[in-house]
This record gives C-alpha cells, structure tokens and sequence, in this order.
C-alpha cells in the first residue's frame, strides 16, 4: 500500500491528470512543458512513487511510437524552384537507386542557362539535398532528362540503411549423392564340352570340315573434308577473345568497333551555341606578335620566395599579363567597347575574363576593376576564382560581365593559335607556351624563352592600327613591367 493523505487527494489527482496529459504529447517542446509543470505539482503534493514510475513509463513508450512514425517514411523529393528567368534544366545524378544518403547530401544537379546582359548565357548548377537520412528506393527521372520546377525526382526512404537490399542468391542444385553404381557381376558362360562329353563316333567316316570364310571388313564411315581457309578461320576463332565495350567512352578506346551516342549536356549545348554565335556575329581577325620572357622570369625567380611568404600563394604569368591588358585596355579604350545593335557601349571600367578549363567544361570567371590593381591583388583573386572552379561553386554572379578575356593555352603545351571572341565582348587575348628559341639580339643570335601571343578582335569595331597598338602595348609592359609603373 502506498501512503496517500487525504487533505492533499484533489491536487494528487490534478497531477496525475497532468502526467497523462504528457504521456499523450509526441512533441519533444510539448512534453518538456508539461514534465515542467508535473514537477511542479509534484514539489506541492502527494505522489505515490507509482505514479511517477508509471508517467515516465508511458512517456518513453509515446516517445518510442512516435519516433518509429518517422522510421520508414517513404518521402518524394522534387525540383526546387529556379530562378525568374530559368524555366527548366538537366539532370546529373550523383546518386543511384539503393544508395545510402545522408541529410542535406547531394542526390543530383539540375544544369540550367540564365539569360544575361545582350545575347550572352551563364551555366549555373542548381544542387538538390536530401530531405533526411535513408536510402533512395526509386528514380523518375533518367540522367540528362530535362525537368521543370516541382517534377517529382526520387524517393527515399527514410531511416533506412544498408544500401539497397542484395538480390537474392540464387539457390544452386546441390547435387544429389549419386547412387553408387552396381557392379555388374560377369555372366558365367558354360565351359565348352569335353571330348568325354561327347557323342560317340558314327562308325561312318566323317566329312571334311569346310575352311570358315573369312568375314567382310565393316564398312568405313565416310570422312569430311574441310578447306584449309576454314581450318584456319576456325582455329582463329577458337583462339579470339571476347572484348567488352568500354565502360566509359570518354576515356578509353579498346577496339570494339561499336558506338555510344550521349545526350549533350546543358553546358556544352551553351558553349556551343556562343562559340558559333561569335563566328556568325563578329568580324574576326586575329594579329600576332611574341614576347621575351627573360625579364619577367627572373623577376619572378628574385621575388618569389618574399612573395609566397608574404601572401600563402606563388607569382605566376597570368598576374604580369592581367596587369598589362589593364594597362593597354586603359591606352586604348576602344577594346574595352562594344557594339549593341546600332550603338557603341563604352565602358570605364576593365572587368577581365579569365578562361578556366574546369571537368565540366570551359567557364570564364571575371576579375573586377582590374584597372588599378597590383600582382599581388591580382594573384588573390585569382587564387580565389581557381579554387571555386575547382570545386564547382563557380556561380552566374561570378561570370557576369567582363569587358575582355585572356585564354592561357600555354598550360597545355600550344605553341600557337587564334583564340575566339567572348561575346559580348570585342577582343580576347591568347597566351601560349613558353618556348626557348634563337633570335636577334642587337645583332647577335641568342637563346630566350619566347612566348607567342594572339590578338584576335571584331573588326566592325577595332581597326588594325588599334588592334597592333594594343598588343604591342602588352608585349612591352610585360618584358618590362617598370613601364607600367612609369605610365609609359
């Protein structure tokens, strides 16, 4: 028997209700109200050890039904919205049917094209999470498939684990113990009468035994003749190997003679359609000329060890070459324009475009108000952009813009070649391979790092006085970068 005390029954009562109430909530903010409110009935009255044991018997039993409510939930993950001006997009999937996935992990991309300032496009990827840990049970969609916002995409089940459920092995006939075979036993044959058992002589004489015939041969089956170009068609097909077709186009070929037709993502759709618009828009013309790279090699051997230590990065080329496209654009600012329908748009400001090979494809990633910028904040930046392309965070706002490129082919070994224009941009600068070649100096023939480079511009725009002017302007700031310093 449990003690109770009369004068206190009713708020005893009121506190058991209390705790029944809490039993009844399935939300933890719930629940932590009213366990604060049956504490404090609790401090006032005169429970039985019972009722406390048996509320907080009931409360974890709640709390268990609740959570496995949650367990086993099959949830539908769709297409997020876009951006105003974006009203579909391509599927990448990074994830497949039976896969275990965690909160907030990355099940697909959906590539999409925003419209920009006059006739240009920008990729972005659009990254869709996982609702909650589980596995994904179903796709609705295949990979490259265009979707729209709100288009069912998976499903997952959540607080599944272990991957997808292994098929069941089949069951291999376990062979039967065969019977052990019976001897077969010889049959007795009966042995051949002897003279004893004979008849007895006729008294006549007897006959002569005619000689046994001698038995026909058996007849021969009839042997096949096969040609000595079949023999040997069959012996090399017993000796060919069966050769699968490659797992991955992409990187391999091995010789299977067969084909592999891929949808063209989203991105390479979009630099296709730029590069030929460039083509059918701009009168093209590219203008050649080569630097000494002995100065600014050195000066980066004599600097780069005070440099790396100072800023965490090193000092390479492309920092000396946006410096002096700067500088040149700033002498002739009509690179820097652009022709929009029937009017010239002059800008006063060098955003430059920095083109960046990335697994995805070609991005061109801006570096602003480049104008009055040193090496050490250009190499900053572009530190920074690289990084970003690195790991795929390139984004639309990082691309917008830009008044000239620059394209390093250089990194790749191209000791030469005409770059094409960036719409909406005039001209672009293509940077190549540094390569030691003999050439004169003051008379003689010496041995010098030299670097070609190209100017390829729109003519409609840039006439070729201004198109040489400028790139003699770059050749000279970067063999001597003090020119820059001296504004010559």
């Amino acid at each position: 028997m449990h003690d109770r005390y009369p004068e206190d029954e009713g708020r005893r009562i009121k506190g058991k209700n209390v705790f029944l109430h809490a039993c009844r909530c399935t939300k933890y903010k719930v629940n932590h109200y009213w366990i604060n409110q049956a504490r404090h009935i609790h401090a006032t009255s005169a429970l039985c050890k019972y009722d406390i044991l048996h509320f907080c018997y009931n409360l974890i039993v709640y709390n268990l039904f609740y959570l496995n409510l949650n367990l086993g939930e099959i949830r539908e993950v769709v297409v997020p919205p876009f951006a105003e001006s974006v009203s579909e997009g391509d599927v990448r999937w990074e994830k497949k049917v039976g896969d275990q996935v965690k909160e907030d992990d990355v099940l697909c991309e959906i590539e999409t094209d925003k419209a920009s300032t006059f006739f240009d496009k920008f990729f972005t990827s659009v990254p869709v999470p996982s609702p909650g840990p589980g596995v994904i049970k179903e796709l609705f969609v295949k990979d490259g498939d265009t979707v729209k916002p709100g288009q069912k995409l998976c499903t997952i089940d959540i607080g599944a684990t272990g991957g997808a459920a292994a098929a069941p092995a089949e069951k291999t006939p376990q062979p039967s113990a065969a019977a052990p075979a019976k001897e077969s036993k010889p049959v007795a044959t009966p042995p051949p009468p002897t003279p004893s058992s004979a008849a007895p002589p006729v008294s006549r004489p007897a006959a002569p035994i005619p000689p046994p015939a001698a038995e026909p041969p058996p007849p021969q089956a009839p042997t096949a003749s096969m040609p000595v170009a079949a023999i040997k068609h069959a012996q090399s097909l017993e000796g060919a190997k069966v050769q699968l077709p490659p797992a991955d186009y992409t990187r391999e070929i091995i010789g299977t003679r067969t084909e592999q037709r891929v949808k063209m993502n989203r991105m390479r759709l979009r630099i296709a359609e730029r590069l030929k618009d460039a083509q059918n828009t701009n009168a093209m013309l590219t203008t050649f000329n080569e630097i000494d790279m002995s100065r600014i090699i050195e000066f980066r051997k004599t600097h780069q060890e005070s440099f790396t230590k100072k800023y965490g990065i090193k000092l390479g080329f492309m920092s000396p070459f946006v410096a002096a496209s700067a500088y040149a654009l700033k002498d002739q600012p009509v690179v820097n324009a652009v022709i929009d329908g029937t009017d010239i748009v002059y800008r006063d400001y060098v955003d430059i475009s920095v083109a960046v090979a990335t697994p995805k494809g070609l991005v061109v990633p801006v570096l602003r108000s480049i104008e009055n910028k040193n090496f050490a904040e250009i190499e900053i930046a572009l530190a920074a952009l690289g990084e970003k392309a690195r790991k795929g965070k390139i984004t639309v706002e990082d691309m917008d813009g830009g008044t000239f490129t620059i394209s390093n082919g250089g990194v790749f070994g191209s000791l030469l070649g005409t770059p094409i224009i960036n719409p909406p941009q005039s001209a672009i600068l293509g940077m190549h391979a540094v390569f030691d070649r003999p050439i004169a100096v003051k008379g003689e023939v010496k041995i010098r790092p030299m670097m070609y480079v190209a100017l390829t511009y729109d003519h409609r725009l840039i006439d070729g006085r201004e198109a040489v002017m400028f790139l003699r302007k770059i050749k000279d700031a970067v063999e001597d970068p003090r020119i820059i310093l001296a504004g010559l």
